[in-house]
């Protein structure tokens, strides 16, 4: 929880508030970033400041066995922040900015002119209800399968 609410605080700090020694704690962190617990550390940039006011999310449908294909065609797509693979009507959600309409209309037609994708369902973002969070889950403590 001590990292969850400031991501930015040092080992030294981390130590000092949970009342461990320094190396307990760089020990544990150690052993949680071989565990792949961490997501990546970066400073986010609201994409509105770099011109892309708008957000959209794309329904892909696309043929399967050119998925791999159509994946690095998407990553080659500046304003492509995120795409996932879904199960269910669509085969892949991709999160999108762009600075108006006709962008969005030019960025939807990159996508589609991308071999395997057979079309699109377009949907703009009318405002962030809940933002990426993970204090609910931290305070409900761990889930163990089964």
């Amino acid at each position: 929880m001590a990292l969850a609410e400031d991501p930015r605080r040092t080992v030294v700090a981390l130590a000092q508030t949970l009342g461990l020694s320094r190396n307990t704690v760089q020990a544990r962190m150690a052993a949680l970033e071989t565990r792949n617990v961490f997501l990546s550390f970066e400073r986010r940039i609201n994409p509105a400041a770099l011109g892309y006011p708008l957000l959209a999310f794309i329904s892909i449908h696309v043929q399967q066995q050119k998925l791999g294909a159509i994946t690095q065609a998407l990553a080659q797509i500046p304003e492509v922040l995120e795409a996932f693979g879904l199960t269910g009507a669509a085969d892949l959600l991709v999160r999108v900015v762009c600075t108006d309409a006709e962008d969005l209309f030019r960025i939807n037609g990159k996508i589609q002119a991308s071999d395997g994708v057979e079309r699109t369902d377009t949907s703009l973002a009318m405002g962030e209800l809940i933002p990426f969070r993970l204090d609910p889950l931290l305070q409900r403590g761990p889930r163990t399968g089964g």
